[in-house]
């Protein structure tokens, strides 16, 4: 899946616009994706020229539960 990853990542560099969203923090995919030279690559492509939108706050989920 990693290689599969870093495939479609090079397909579309600088040619097409991609959103990736994550529940897992940025500073721990590097961790998550284990293969040091393979992190590496991804998330050089990942973050050159990316625009980063780190959001705050309660889950909307918990407090849509609350309601209920």
């Amino acid at each position: 899946m990693k290689l599969a990853l870093l495939q479609m990542l090079e397909d579309r560099y600088a040619k097409k616009p991609m959103i990736i969203t994550s529940q897992l923090p940025v500073a721990k995919w590097h961790e998550y994706l284990g293969e040091p030279t393979l992190a590496d690559a991804i998330m050089d492509r990942l973050t050159a020229d990316a625009h980063r939108i780190e959001l705050q706050g309660e889950s909307l989920r918990k407090r849509k539960g609350l309601e209920s």
